[in-house]
């Protein structure tokens, strides 16, 4: 039997649309048919229903006209069809695509990208071979090339044409990105390699695939290279202000901000190339983290509805550990300046009030309503399962290290080898389990703090033994993200978070001065100690208040004027400070670090 076939097209990039058919094999089809779009795509937990974006669907058979109908907010059912069904089932769809992030799907007259999960319904009991065309899209730019990992079947040279997937999840799991774009080639153990970059202006490409070079072959190193991993795409857009990633197994699909890249001969944010080289660290350890070693419950994948699982902590959390941990290692960045990481991301969660309220085997279950719909309360009830999951995992880690002779990379290989290689995914208690088992169960009681719980790691006493000093103080002001000292903390606390550059509240601590002086999310503040406000102002505010000093506030609420007190508190030690101790004599100390910071051989 032939194919299952899908073509998709834009004759029309101003309206936003892309024109779906799908060729259904005649001999296949039964009395109807069911299609169904997912709800929600792989790598983000919250239920978008993609189907809405759908303007239209009409299906035939030869020259007979079906009849379609809706029966629930993703499915339509295909009737009419005779019982001579030798003629293919043809199924036409108009989808609407303005969304500019990598989990939708774009298209306007400069480029076209998608996510299958937004343009190709499944076909419901289709088990065969899948094929999609790629129609050529004339009102591009004449030099738009198609960029995907999906395998090539009969392309042109800019690669439009026919591409194959073994299945319908394989069809999801292909992002594709047509425009002009930089195409960065590299091997990595074995298996070619491709950076692809649209948007980003001229900038240091050798540098790049340098550094992604050692940071993909640490990874490589900690969990081998696997088996089906024949090719591996990095697909990149770069706009002003944008940050996120979402992992395939043979590719990832990243947003940039054009300030990160790396330019040659001319100076550019250290801090920001930083940054994007996380982000890719951390997309690229997904291939082995989730796209392949994942929950039990993900296998298989019901894309119709929400997935449960309390081990989003081990799959984002972790996977966030290792991500700036692979810098490192790979010698792409100092020893300092992955201490200075590892310290603002421990400031963003000791920032968190959330953190003492929700453990993060709840955090990772209600990933679907509460992480992935935050309102104006998040702080105080919630805590990032990114977040406090790597600082999780990095006390994991340094606990294994003092008390046995396994490590977090021992235990991630042993992961790897017994629900990927041997299994059929994590169980819930999969990764405790591999920890009891290779340690004798030294850890006795760990997870039931940490995870089940909601208890703070004592990074002091965690860290000391490995020669790195922990230190916390008072921040210095909304822009201070933590891991250096500052000459000049803010003298005060008002538990109150405004967004950059406005005079709205954004956020109330919990029991903070400013929920005591009555301030709510979404106030606008008007005026200071009688003075009309700005965000100048507001912001000298946050920076400069006296502890016991009362300030008048007049604010704005749902249009109704209020006066407020707000009476600043003294500042609050919430900013974590790393440093590797200059005159270390430890030398068992100095072994561990060694250890911990250069375990992959080549380093």
């Amino acid at each position: 039997m032939s194919a299952l076939r899908y073509h998709v097209a834009a004759s029309s990039p101003a309206s936003h649309e892309f024109e779906v058919q799908i060729q259904i094999p005649g001999e296949w089809v039964g009395d109807d048919l069911t299609l169904r779009l997912p709800a929600w795509i792989p790598g983000s937990y919250m239920v978008r229903d993609y189907a809405r974006h759908v303007t239209s669907v009409d299906a035939s058979c030869g020259a007979e006209t079906l009849f379609v109908e809706r029966i629930d907010k993703s499915s339509w059912r295909v009737g009419g069809l005779t019982e001579d069904a030798s003629a293919d089932v043809r199924i036409q769809l108009t989808v609407y695509a303005w969304d500019l992030s990598v989990r939708g799907a774009h298209l306007d007259q400069h480029h076209a990208y998608f996510n299958g999960a937004c343009l190709f319904p499944e076909v419901v009991g289709w088990d065969g071979d899948i094929e999609l065309q790629v129609a050529t899209m004339p009102k591009l730019p004449e030099d738009a090339w198609v960029a995907t990992a999906m395998r090539p079947v009969d392309v042109d040279v800019r690669g439009f044409g026919r591409y194959a997937c073994a299945d319908y999840d394989e069809l999801l799991d292909h992002p594709v990105e047509i425009a002009q774009q930089t195409n960065i080639a590299f091997s990595v153990a074995g298996v070619p390699h491709r950076l692809i970059v649209r948007g980003g202006g001229a900038f240091d490409e050798t540098q790049l695939a340098r550094d992604c070079e050692r940071i993909f072959a640490t990874h490589h190193e900690l969990l081998g290279t696997p088996a089906d991993l024949d090719r591996y795409d990095v697909l990149a857009y770069a706009e002003v202000g944008t940050y996120g990633g979402l992992e395939h197994r043979w590719s990832t699909s990243l947003a940039i901000g054009v300030d990160d890249l790396p330019r040659s001969g001319a100076a550019h944010s250290a801090s920001a190339y930083r940054k994007l080289l996380g982000l890719i660290s951390h997309e690229y350890f997904h291939l082995w983290n989730v796209r392949r070693l994942k929950p039990a419950v993900f296998s298989p994948l019901d894309m119709s509805r929400e997935v449960h699982t309390r081990l989003l902590w081990v799959f984002e959390g972790i996977t966030s550990y290792y991500d700036d941990l692979a810098l490192v290692r790979s010698g792409v960045i100092s020893r300092k300046d992955y201490l200075q990481l590892l310290a603002q991301n421990l400031t963003r969660v000791w920032r968190t009030p959330g953190r003492l309220r929700q453990t993060l085997a709840d955090s990772s279950f209600d990933a679907w309503t509460r992480f992935y719909k935050q309102d104006e309360n998040a702080p105080n009830a919630i805590i990032s399962y990114y977040a406090k999951g790597a600082a999780i995992a990095l006390a994991l880690d340094l606990t294994l290290r003092l008390k046995t002779e396994v490590t977090l990379d021992d235990v991630m290989r042993e992961c790897w080898q017994r629900f990927y290689v041997d299994g059929n995914g994590m169980p819930e208690d999969g990764l405790e389990s591999v920890v009891a088992d290779l340690t004798g169960n030294a850890l006795e009681g760990w997870f039931d703090r940490y995870i089940r719980g909601v208890d703070d790691p004592d990074f002091d006493a965690l860290l000391v033994p490995f020669g790195v000093r922990w230190a916390l103080r008072p921040s210095a002001g909304p822009t201070d993200t933590g891991g250096i000292n500052l000459a000049k903390p803010v003298p005060s606390y008002l538990g109150l978070r405004v967004a950059s550059g406005q005079t709205r509240v954004a956020a109330v601590i919990k029991d903070g001065p400013a929920q005591l002086a009555g301030l709510s999310a979404g106030d606008e503040i008007v005026a200071i100690n009688g003075f009309e406000a700005d965000s100048g102002r507001v912001e000298r505010l946050l920076t400069q208040s006296s502890p016991g000093q009362s300030v008048a506030l007049h604010v704005f609420r749902n249009a109704r004027l209020l006066q407020l007190e707000l009476v600043p508190e003294p500042a609050v030690s919430d900013t974590v400070v790393l440093m590797e101790q200059e005159t270390l004599d430890d030398r068992e100390a100095t072994q561990r670090l060694a250890h911990w910071l250069a375990e992959s051989p080549h380093v």
